[in-house]
C-alpha cells in the first residue's frame, strides 16, 4: 500500500461535515448521499507525469464530478467496490489550482486536502501542482519574509483585519525604510486570498533574492466594507467604494504608516488588485495620484457605463496624469470576461485621451493563476 499523507485520510465523518459547513446543507441530506463505513485512501495525488488523480468517499451517492480550472469542464468520476469515487486526468500544466467535488448537486471541497480556498462565496480546496522546474510561486531556498495578521480599528466599520509581508531582513535592519504595495483582493475573496491562493510572498521572496524586484511592504487588506456593506455585492460597486475608501485612507494608510517602516511618498506606493479589487485599485489610484505613482489593475471589474465615473481624476488632465504615474499598468487573460469591456472599452478611451499605460495579455480567463502571472511580471516594475 503506498504511503498515506496524514492531510489526505479522512473519513466519511468528516466529509459530511465539510459539506454541511462550507453549502449550508443538512448534515442528513449529505450523509445520505454519502453513507457507509469510513475508508482510508489518499484523496489528492499527482504523478511524476502531472496526471492528478482526485478521489471522494460517497457510497451512496449518485453522482460525482470534480469541477476544477485544471479541465474545459467538469469530469466524471467512478465509484469503486468501496464506494469511493475517483478520476485521473491530465498531465496538467504545472501550477496551483481550485478544485472541487460535486455530489449529486451539492459541491464541497475536499476533506482530504487541508488548503482550501479563502472565499466568502465558495470553499474549494486548492492544488498544487509542481513540475520539474520550480515555478516563481514555489517554496525556494532562499531568504523568506515574513507575513503578520494584524488588527486595527476602523472608525466608520470597527474591528478590521489586514495581512501585511514584510521583506527578508526587514527585522534585522530597524534603520531602512520600505516602499509598499497595497495589494487588493477579488470581490468575494478575502484578506488571505493573496498568500494562500496568490501566493505573493512566496512571489516576491523569489524575486528580491534573484535581484529581480525591489524589496516592499505588501499591505493586503479585507476589501468589503462590512458591516456597512453586505457580502453578496460587488467589491468594485459604488457604495463599497465609498465605505471602502474612508477606512482605507482614513484608517488602514495610517496604521500601516505608523506601525511599519514604510516610505511615505508618492513614488514609493503602489496600489494593486484582482477583479473587483482591480477595479478598486484603478479607482483609489488613478483620483489620488498625490498618494500612488504606480496604479495596477488585474482584470479589474468595470462596466463600461462605469468607465467615466470611475476615472475622473485621470481623465480631467490627462497630460498631468502621464506625469505623476510612474506606471498603469493593466493584465487580462484573452479568455477572462472583463477582456472585452478592457480591451474595446476601457483602453480605447484611454487611448483617445492619450493617457499612457502598459497592457499585458495572457492565455486563460479569470483565474489565479493568472494572478500570480500578473503579481510576478509587474512586481519587477515597481520602485524603479
Amino acid at each position: 500500500m503506498k504511503h498515506i499523507n496524514k492531510t489526505a485520510v479522512r473519513s466519511f465523518a468528516k466529509s459530511a461535515l465539510v459539506g454541511m459547513l462550507c453549502l449550508g446543507t443538512s448534515f442528513s441530506a449529505l450523509a445520505q448521499a454519502m453513507g457507509g463505513a469510513a475508508t482510508l485512501f489518499i484523496s489528492n495525488e499527482v504523478s511524476k507525469d502531472n496526471m492528478v488523480t482526485l478521489r471522494f468517499n460517497a457510497p451512496k451517492a449518485n453522482d460525482v464530478k470534480v469541477v476544477t480550472q485544471m479541465t474545459k469542464s467538469p469530469v466524471q468520476m467512478k465509484k469503486n467496490d468501496k464506494g469511493v469515487w475517483e478520476a485521473t486526468f491530465g498531465p496538467v500544466k504545472p501550477d496551483m489550482y481550485p478544485y472541487a467535488f460535486n455530489v449529486d448537486g451539492i459541491q464541497v471541497a475536499d476533506p482530504g486536502n487541508s488548503n482550501i480556498f479563502p472565499n466568502e462565496n465558495f470553499q474549494n480546496s486548492v492544488l498544487d501542482v509542481q513540475g520539474a522546474t520550480p515555478l516563481i510561486h514555489a517554496i525556494k531556498n532562499v531568504p523568506h519574509g515574513i507575513v503578520s495578521y494584524r488588527n486595527y480599528t476602523s472608525k466608520e466599520l470597527g474591528a478590521r483585519q489586514v495581512l501585511v509581508y514584510t521583506p527578508p531582513g526587514y527585522e534585522n535592519n530597524p534603520s531602512k525604510k520600505y516602499p509598499v504595495l497595497y495589494l487588493l483582493h477579488g470581490s468575494s475573496d478575502t484578506e488571505e486570498t493573496w498568500t494562500k491562493v496568490g501566493r505573493a510572498n512566496f512571489i516576491l521572496d523569489n524575486l528580491i533574492s534573484e535581484g529581480k524586484a525591489k524589496e516592499m511592504i505588501i499591505v493586503m487588506p479585507y476589501g468589503r466594507a462590512y458591516p456597512t456593506i453586505t457580502k453578496t455585492g460587488s467589491l468594485r460597486d459604488w457604495p463599497n467604494l465609498q465605505e471602502f475608501k474612508k477606512d482605507f485612507f482614513g484608517n488602514l494608510m495610517p496604521f500601516i504608516e505608523k506601525n511599519y517602516r514604510t516610505i511615505n511618498e508618492k513614488d514609493s506606493r503602489a496600489i494593486a488588485g484582482f477583479s473587483g479589487g482591480g477595479g478598486t485599485s484603478l479607482y483609489f489610484g488613478l483620483n489620488n495620484q498625490d498618494k500612488f505613482s504606480y496604479v495596477v489593475g488585474f482584470a479589474p471589474g468595470m462596466l463600461k457605463n462605469e468607465i467615466d465615473r470611475n476615472n475622473a481624476g485621470a481623465f480631467e488632465n490627462p497630460e498631468k496624469t502621464n506625469k505623476q504615474l510612474k506606471l498603469f499598468w493593466i493584465g487580462v487573460g484573452t479568455e477572462d470576461p472583463t477582456y472585452g469591456t478592457i480591451k474595446n472599452d476601457y483602453m480605447t478611451v484611454l487611448d483617445a485621451k492619450k493617457i499612457k499605460y502598459e497592457s499585458f495579455f495572457s492565455d486563460g480567463g479569470h483565474t489565479w493563476m493568472n494572478c500570480k502571472l500578473f503579481l510576478s511580471t509587474v512586481a519587477q516594475k515597481l520602485f524603479k
